[in-house]
């Protein structure tokens, strides 16, 4: 019996919605800062070696969702561990470069010429 797409089960998709998807692993990083060492400077990096980073000590954190910013927040100690708080979450125009997000071409909003 050949299948019919015009049919829809309780089982699709739209039905669903992405409550499916809740289960999905993520990893969750923070970024503290960048720098750009030239090769002979990281080879010479040992203990009591001081790194410089780009951002400033009051600068909130980038939190990224698989290398994707989705927030900023700070520092915070919590029983003896290391912790985040959130204190902004990114809009999707903060997030990515337009067309970024979904690999998708940068479409203007005026008119063809």
């Amino acid at each position: 019996m050949p299948f019919d797409y015009g049919k829809t089960d309780n089982m699709s998709i739209h039905s669903r919605g992405l409550d499916f998807l809740r289960d999905v692993d993520v990893r969750l990083s923070v970024e503290l800062g960048r720098t750009q060492m030239k090769l002979k400077d990281v080879l010479a990096l040992g203990p009591e070696s001081l790194v410089m980073l780009d951002r400033m000590n009051d600068e909130l954190l980038d939190v990224l969702v698989n290398g994707k910013p989705i927030a900023k927040g700070e520092v915070v100690s919590h029983n003896g561990r290391f912790g985040l708080r959130i204190v902004e979450m990114l809009g999707i125009e903060e997030a990515a470069a337009p067309g970024d997000a979904l690999g998708l071409p940068d479409a203007g909003l005026g008119g063809q010429e």
